[in-house]
C-alpha cells in the first residue's frame, strides 16, 4: 500500500510520538514485556520483494518459481510475495486494480495460478533453502469482498456508513477509494483475521508475513495474533509502520525504515549530510525498545512506482546507500529488478513486467549477501555488532564506522558526497590490522590516522574474515 507520507523529510525537525488522539492505535504490548521470538534464520537474512504481476512475462507463480535458483545463488534468503489474493472489481483503480484491495483472504488471484501452484512455489523455495513470507493486508478489504457479503458486521461504520480506511487520527483516507475499513473493536473480526492468517501457514507452509499498514490496526490485536500464529509455526513478522515502538513487543520482529530511506535520499541530493545518519541513529535508539531492528531499502513497490526508480531517487549514489543498507544495523531488502539495474517505474494497477536484461548488479549484491551471511558483525539487531563511529576530519562528508560481534568485525568507510574527498580516519587500537576488501579482493591494512582518497560516492567495505 502506498506510504501515507505523514513523516517529514528533515529528521532534525521531526518529533515522533504516538498520537494521543488515535482512535484505533494503542501501545499495549506483550504482557511478558519480552519481544516475540524470531526464527533463527532471520538473524542474517536478506529479503527480496517480489511483485508477482510484474516479475515475469507470465506474471504468475510459475514465473517466480523458475527464477528461484538465480535468487538463491545471489544470496537471497527470504522471498516476500506481494498480496496474492483476488482483487476487488468495485471501485477498482486502473484495469487490473491494486493488489492491496483484497477480495478474498482464502483464495489466490487466478492470474497467478492456484493454491497448489503457490504450494509448489513455497515447496521449491524451501528445498533451495529460501523462506517465503506473504504480504498481508489486515486493515481493509475491497468493497466487494467476500466478507462484505457474508459478514458486513466486520466493517467500520463512519457516520453510519461503510468507509474508506480510517487514518491514525480517526479521519477517512479519501484517496484510498478502492478499499473499505475493517472494525477491530469487534472480537469476531479479530478471530476471523487470525484464522485467515493461520490458514496460509497450515495450507501453504509459508514462513511469516509482511503486514501492510500495520499501525492502522490496534496494537493489542497483534498481541493476540502473534501467539496464535506461532502455535502453528514460529513466524517472522515485519510491520510496514515506523511510528509504533510497541510493535516490537506485541507481534513484530522488524519494522520499516522509512526515516532511513528519507534521510539517505536527502543526503544523495545534498539536502542533508553524513552526520544526519548519527542524528537518525540516536533518534531510533531512543524511540524503540532495546534490540530493535528495521528493514532498510532504497526501493520497494511504493517508492518505485510513486517516487521513482533507484537511479531517479539516488542517482550515482545508489550503490553506496545499498552498501549502508547491508551493513548499518538492520535487515536489507531488495526490490525485484534491482539486481538488473531496474530503470522502470513498474505500474501499480496494470501489467508492466520487468524488462530483464543482463542482471548487471548481481555480483555487487552477491558480495553484500555473502558478507551478511558470513560475518556476524553485520547481522540484524542484537545478533549483530553495535555500530561504533570512527571519527574523521570530514564527518560532514564521510561516514565511517565499525561493528564487531564475537570476534567478527567490519570497517565501513563511505564518501557521501558527489565530490572526491581526502580524509583521515582517527582509528583506535582495537580496529587496527589487516582486512579483506569485499570489493576488490585485496588486503587493506587499517592503521593509525589512516589516510584515504575517496572518489565521489566511493565505499570501502572491509571484513576480518
Amino acid at each position: 500500500m502506498k506510504y501515507s507520507g505523514i513523516f517529514i523529510l528533515f529528521l532534525f525537525l521531526y518529533a515522533c510520538q504516538p498520537s494521543t488522539s488515535d482512535v484505533q492505535h494503542t501501545t499495549k504490548s506483550n504482557p511478558s514485556g519480552e519481544r516475540p521470538a524470531e526464527p533463527e534464520w532471520a538473524r542474517s537474512a536478506v529479503l527480496y520483494e517480489c511483485n508477482t504481476r510484474q516479475f515475469s512475462a507470465a506474471g504468475n507463480f510459475a514465473g517466480v518459481q523458475a527464477q528461484l535458483p538465480r535468487l538463491r545463488d545471489m544470496g537471497i534468503d527470504v522471498l516476500w510475495l506481494m498480496p496474492i489474493h483476488p482483487i476487488g472489481v468495485e471501485r477498482r483503480k486502473g484495469s487490473l486494480g491494486s493488489a492491496y484491495s483484497v477480495r478474498d483472504y482464502y483464495a489466490v488471484h487466478p492470474d497467478y495460478g492456484t493454491i497448489d501452484d503457490l504450494k509448489n512455489l513455497v515447496g521449491e523455495a524451501h528445498k533451495l533453502g529460501l523462506k517465503v513470507i506473504l504480504d498481508w493486508v489486515p486493515n481493509h478489504t475491497s468493497w466487494d469482498a467476500e466478507w462484505m457479503k457474508t459478514h458486513p458486521e466486520y466493517y467500520t461504520r463512519y457516520n453510519g456508513a461503510f468507509t474508506t480506511p480510517i487514518n491514525e487520527h480517526g479521519v477517512p483516507i479519501t484517496d484510498w477509494s478502492d478499499v473499505c475499513d475493517l472494525d477491530y473493536s469487534k472480537p469476531a473480526t479479530r478471530r476471523a483475521m487470525i484464522e485467515a492468517m493461520q490458514f496460509w501457514l497450515k495450507t501453504a507452509d509459508i514462513d511469516g508475513f509482511r503486514v501492510d499498514m500495520a499501525g492502522l490496526v490496534p496494537n493489542d490485536f497483534w498481541t493476540e495474533a502473534r501467539p496464535a500464529l506461532d502455535s502453528v509455526k514460529k513466524v517472522f513478522m515485519v510491520s510496514e509502520w515506523q511510528d509504533e515502538p510497541g510493535h516490537f513487543l506485541s507481534g513484530f520482529n522488524a519494522n520499516y525504515g522509512w526515516k532511513w530511506k528519507d534521510v539517505t535520499k536527502d543526503i544523495s541530493s545534498g539536502k542533508q549530510n553524513a552526520q544526519s545518519l548519527d542524528t537518525l541513529l540516536n533518534f531510533l535508539d531512543g524511540f524503540y525498545p532495546n534490540d530493535y531492528y528495521q528493514l532498510y531499502f532504497t526501493q520497494n513497490h511504493d517508492e518505485n512506482h510513486w517516487a521513482g526508480h533507484e537511479k531517479e531517487l539516488y542517482g550515482d549514489a545508489a550503490d553506496v546507500f545499498n552498501v549502508l543498507m547491508f551493513t548499518w544495523q538492520g535487515m536489507p531488502m531488495l526490490y525485484n529488478g534491482q539486481e538488473d539495474g531496474l530503470s522502470q517505474r513498474l505500474s501499480f494497477f496494470e501489467k508492466d513486467p520487468v524488462q530483464w536484461k543482463d542482471y548487471a548488479k548481481t555480483a555487487f549484491f552477491q558480495n553484500l549477501c555473502t558478507l551478511k551471511h558470513s560475518n556476524k558483525a553485520v547481522w540484524a539487531g542484537k545478533h549483530g555488532g553495535k555500530l561504533e563511529k570512527i571519527p574523521t576530519d570530514k564527518d560532514n562528508e564521510v561516514y565511517a564506522f565499525t561493528r564487531e560481534k564475537e570476534g567478527d568485525r567490519v570497517v565501513i568507510v563511505v564518501n557521501l558526497t558527489k565530490r572526491s574527498q581526502a580524509v583521515t580516519l582517527r582509528t583506535n587500537d582495537k580496529i587496527l590490522g589487516a582486512y579483506l576488501s569485499v570489493f576488490g579482493a585485496s588486503t587493506v591494512q587499517v592503521t593509525k590516522e589512516m589516510q584515504l582518497n575517496l572518489k565521489p560516492w566511493e565505499y570501502l567495505v572491509l571484513t576480518n574474515k
